[in-house]
């Protein structure tokens, strides 16, 4: 997937850039809007991040300048506005998502990821299924191979979010405010301890593994290392 990221504060792209590409997003940053306009007229994306106070052209100057060349591409409004007029003028200005400034990042994820399936018919989603690992999100059971596996609730949640992001980098920030609702590193060995017992029940008797580590990253969860 392929994400247009325009935004001139250049310590807020580089956070954005890193955990987007992290997540398996390829992001292309522009860092100012007429830069930012020229790519997404220019190039294909699945999603483009406008913020919207930018030098050179506002984002909502772009959003319309786009809107008004038929293009139809996902559009997610970053800004520090974040009055109920502001969030207005960037929706009808053709905007599909509007993130007031400060954010969390697992919220920044969730809805790029809703604005990636919007438009695209899907059942509920009811079970997940990795390489032989299946989950019930409804029974809240979960088995490999056919063999049973008992986890914690924690544990549960842990596994969840990993096979829903099955083959991204999943890093220790996204866990922390996915699993734990912690938006602040806690200092302690939290995740590492809930990683080994769930690498444990999962790959136990397995000449497979599921879950590997991602030195410097995160974790992964799928067949292949």
């Amino acid at each position: 997937m392929r994400i247009l990221l325009i935004e001139d504060d250049k310590q807020a792209a580089a956070y954005l850039v890193k955990g987007l590409n992290e997540a398996g997003y390829n992001v292309e940053h522009a860092p100012d809007g007429r830069d930012g306009l020229f790519l997404a007229t220019s190039e294909p994306f699945d999603l483009v991040i406008v913020d919207r106070m930018l030098p050179g052209l506002d984002g909502l100057a772009i959003i319309q300048a786009l809107r008004a060349q038929g293009h139809k591409t996902p559009i997610l409004i970053l800004s520090a506005l974040a009055q109920v007029d502001d969030r207005v003028r960037g929706l009808r200005a053709g905007g599909d998502d509007y993130l007031t400034k400060p954010y969390s990042f697992a919220e920044l994820m969730a809805r790029i990821e809703a604005l990636l399936r919007r438009g695209q018919a899907q059942a509920a989603v009811t079970t997940l299924e990795v390489a032989g690992l299946h989950m019930d999100l409804v029974g809240r059971t979960v088995a490999r191979d056919g063999r049973r596996i008992e986890l914690q609730p924690r544990e549960f949640r842990l596994l969840e979010h990993l096979m829903r992001h099955a083959g991204q980098v999943v890093t220790r920030t996204m866990l922390l405010e996915a699993v734990w609702d912690y938006h602040f590193d806690p200092q302690t060995n939290v995740i590492d301890v809930h990683m080994s017992r769930l690498r444990q029940k999962i790959d136990k008797g397995s000449d497979r593994p599921l879950l590997h580590t991602v030195r410097g990253a995160g974790y992964t969860l799928r067949e292949n290392p």
